[in-house]
């Protein structure tokens, strides 16, 4: 079993920055992927950004390339989410997921496993 406790979320004015944090307790070795998903009001849950255990491949959604950055640190079982020149429409909630296995999309909600309980994100222009 894996929890995951995110951390780091604020109000910030368009341009700035946050960094969220994600720890995993548990077994590292029970997943294969971590992720960041984020959920507006009224919309659907959308993958961010995930990266790879195993060797720290990263992968991005569209919106977002060039100016989030995800990375591991393994030793303290832990994922970041460096967000850089913030957008209103980046205003969310933010989860952290863990997944088992690489079948599939990496940003596919339903093939996440552990769910972190969120961390709000509120940009304002």
């Amino acid at each position: 079993q894996v929890q995951l406790v995110e951390s780091g979320g604020g109000s910030v004015q368009a341009g700035g920055s946050l960094r969220l944090s994600c720890a995993a307790f548990g077994y590292s070795y029970s997943y294969d992927y971590m992720g960041w998903f984020r959920q507006a009001p009224g919309k659907e849950r959308e993958g961010v950004a995930a990266i790879a255990i195993i060797d720290g491949s990263t992968y991005y959604a569209d919106s977002v390339k060039g100016r989030f950055t995800i990375s591991q640190d393994n030793a303290k079982n832990t994922v970041y989410l460096q967000m850089n020149s913030l957008k209103p429409e980046d205003t969310a909630m933010y989860y952290c997921a863990a997944r088992l296995g690489y079948a599939g999309s990496w940003s596919s909600v339903a093939r996440y496993n552990y769910w972190g309980q969120g961390t709000q994100v509120t940009v304002s222009s």
